[in-house]
């Protein structure tokens, strides 16, 4: 991890008023290549941030313990989580959260992959009065594990990726007597939305541009657009207009039309008011373009080019 990043999340971390305990995971293990390990992070780390650098139970309040399995390396030998309930012994009258990383196995085919973390092990620990919470890191969506509300995966605090369905969470875990609550507040900020749309009229273009530009929060927003349908040369340079102006003002964009079919009328070219040079460079365009082949879609490319300009908004 380079040194920018760990000093602007050191920066972030700053900002939390409350004791911080983050748990090595498959990505960030504690080894010496750790960013926990650099300079940078020893240097700056605030005093109310810890590692968990062992599975020792740690006193986070009265009647309440933190235990947790961090990540040693990036393939150790089964899960740490794992070995961790194996050995704790019952925590009494003692509160006890246990924190881990990992898969469990519901959640993928290769059950039996050495990291894989099997849902009956951490529900034993329960019933077993090892721990009395599990919380999880590794997939980046808040998810309940089991039956009960006593396993979760917290999610991650910002959405990374567009096929998240529900992070941008953090999560409240109330603990009175015997039981166990829990309540999710929404933090995160930025937005990964991904439209398929059918494009084959005015109304369609029309529909996109109002729906790009009622995005709230556009500047921390990245949008994925699946574009299928036809459309006439004219449209399609106006749905370009539309997507170059949301391009200003969106955080980031992937377009993909690999399944919108573009196809010129005669009103494409003959609606264009040009003389001379421009006209002439328009009639050859067009019959590159109604040959087809890969110089027809260079020619559609330069002519929807053309078309910006003479509106003046390339």
């Amino acid at each position: 991890m380079d040194r920018k990043t760990v000093a602007r999340a050191i920066e972030a971390l700053k900002d939390v008023t409350v004791p911080v305990y983050l748990l090595p995971g498959n990505h960030d293990p504690l080894n010496a290549a750790s960013a926990y390990c650099s300079s940078t992070f020893i240097e700056k780390k605030p005093a109310h941030v810890y590692i968990i650098e062992n599975t020792v139970p740690i006193q986070v309040g009265d009647g309440f313990e933190l235990v947790g399995a961090p990540w040693l390396s990036k393939r150790p030998n089964g899960n740490p989580i794992v070995d961790l309930l194996n050995a704790l012994p019952p925590s009494g009258s003692i509160k006890r959260i246990c924190v881990g990383h990992g898969i469990i196995d519901i959640f993928t085919p290769d059950k039996e992959a050495e990291n894989v973390i099997a849902v009956s092990k951490l529900e034993a620990g329960i019933s077993e009065g090892k721990v009395h919470f599990i919380a999880l890191g590794d997939r980046h969506s808040l998810t309940k594990v089991g039956s009960g509300d006593r396993i979760w995966y917290s999610g991650t605090p910002e959405s990374t990726d567009f096929r998240e369905d529900h992070s941008g969470f953090c999560q409240i875990v109330n603990m009175d007597g015997a039981d166990v609550t829990t309540e999710e507040v929404k933090i995160g900020q930025w937005n990964f939305i991904e439209e398929l749309m059918d494009m084959n009229t005015a109304d369609d273009v029309e529909s996109l541009r109002k729906k790009l530009e009622d995005i709230p929060n556009r500047e921390r927003s990245v949008v994925k657009l699946v574009l299928k349908g036809t459309l006439t040369l004219s449209l399609h340079g106006v749905l370009q207009n539309h997507i170059l102006a949301a391009k200003d003002v969106l955080a980031g964009s992937v377009i993909n039309e690999d399944d919108l079919l573009v196809i010129p009328k005669d009103t494409d070219f003959t609606d264009l008011g040009f003389s001379g040079f421009a006209d002439a460079t328009v009639k050859r365009l067009r019959e590159k373009i109604d040959r087809g082949g890969t110089e027809g879609a260079v020619a559609r490319d330069a002519f929807m080019l053309l078309l910006r300009l003479a509106k003046g908004v390339a």
